[in-house]
């Protein structure tokens, strides 16, 4: 798994049990992922789901069946792939996974304000973290800005095509 395909959904911590289970840290919105049997890329190769309570945030792996076992595997990241993800996850309309955001340019009344570089979630919204274009860059407006991925401003969000449409982001952009 190259490490531009591969998606960090899951960190594993400390034992929480006395028979190798451990917490779950999720980093994904798809928690279905997670099931008996599923397996997954870590860098501790691959490992597979013995069981899992997602109520409880916890996980046992195959194979692991005491606390001190569970040692080696305290803070390792589990990878899941782009082509994985989409398989198991279903989407609702209008939503997007973030590794297809990101990339997108940013237009407001056909003038480009920047790309997308990054996504996060602050409080109960996702922002956009965006690149400011250089043409932009250049009269003066800040390098980098936020906008929120709410319907106020999202317009229209074309994946194939890598543009989203915004509306207000312009006054976002002037008053950072």
């Amino acid at each position: 798994m190259s490490s531009q395909s591969k998606l960090h959904i899951a960190t594993l911590g400390r034992a929480s049990g006395l028979f190798g289970e451990m917490k779950l840290h999720l980093f994904t919105d798809f928690d279905e992922q997670f099931s008996e049997g599923a397996k997954f890329q870590s860098s501790r190769g691959e490992i597979t789901i013995d069981y899992v309570d997602l109520k409880l945030m916890r996980i046992k792996l195959k194979g692991i069946d005491n606390r001190e076992d569970t040692r080696a595997f305290t803070n390792v990241k589990l990878y899941s792939t782009k082509e994985d993800t989409r398989e198991i996850c279903n989407l609702g309309e209008d939503e997007y996974f973030w590794f297809d955001v990101i990339g997108c340019k940013v237009y407001e009344d056909n003038i480009c304000l920047g790309l997308i570089r990054d996504i996060d979630r602050l409080a109960v919204s996702d922002y956009l973290y965006i690149d400011t274009d250089e043409v932009l860059v250049n009269e003066g407006s800040t390098k980098t800005f936020l906008l929120p991925y709410i319907d106020r401003f999202i317009s229209s969000v074309d994946i194939e095509n890598k543009r989203i449409e915004v509306t207000g982001a312009r006054d976002i952009l002037e008053a950072s």
